[in-house]
């Protein structure tokens, strides 16, 4: 598949994640993510509000279901939702859920593979199980206590594992995100508000900068 460029809303409230979502989309994102922060933040609502600002665009609901699979993806699918995310670690019968409710609402399933011994095989049995998408994903709790983990670790043999889209998602700098489409990860993923070199760019801060990186990611990822 060409590569797509997805922004992770990485924020607690609608107010804070509503202004990176409208300069992610001038500046050519194609996918949003309410991230898990918004998530826990906002709820429904907060797919709501994007799907109101952002009739046209994918929006990925990043719930990380370990249970309730179906209801889960129900509720979001209902909000606006596109796409969401279940664990690789959960129960077959949680990923089977949320499979089942893709189909039923329309959607589609990403499972994460975060944290899971044998990353390959995970990813393996939920491509058999039904799912679209898969996201190698080393979490943040992972990279800060095991030193070096990192999610090209394990990127080249999931990716050969499967025949479906991957997304490598964790500690990515700018540089390695727009690498990945060449390492076999077409879903390319930007968690905002953008920090590099230790300096963050969000907007009231930093518009012009956000937008030019963001800007700079998609040119250069939809140029290979």
């Amino acid at each position: 598949m060409q590569p797509i460029v997805q922004v992770s809303l990485d924020l607690p409230t609608i107010q804070d994640a509503m202004p990176v979502a409208e300069i992610a989309v001038r500046a050519g994102v194609d996918w949003l993510e309410a991230g898990t922060p918004l998530i826990l933040g906002e709820g429904m609502h907060a797919v709501r509000a994007l799907r109101e600002a952002f009739p046209n665009h994918p929006i990925v609901a990043d719930l990380k279901t370990m249970d309730a699979g179906y209801l889960e993806a129900e509720m979001m699918f209902k909000a606006g939702a596109t796409h969401v995310v279940v664990m690789g670690v959960a129960h077959p019968g949680t990923i089977m859920g949320a499979i089942r409710a893709a189909k039923d609402f329309g959607g589609k399933v990403m499972g994460d593979v975060m944290v899971h011994p044998d990353k390959p095989a995970c990813a393996r049995m939920m491509q058999d199980l039904g799912i679209d998408y898969i996201i190698v994903h080393t979490g943040l709790d992972e990279r800060n206590t095991e030193k070096g983990k990192h999610p090209f670790d394990d990127l080249e043999a999931v990716v050969a594992a499967v025949d479906i889209p991957v997304q490598a998602v964790g500690g990515l700098s700018i540089e390695q995100a727009i690498e990945c489409p060449k390492r076999g990860a077409s879903l390319v993923v930007i968690g905002a508000p953008l920090v590099v070199d230790n300096e963050e760019f969000k907007p009231s801060q930093s518009d012009t900068r956000l937008y030019d990186t963001l800007r700079r990611i998609v040119t250069e990822v939809k140029g290979q």
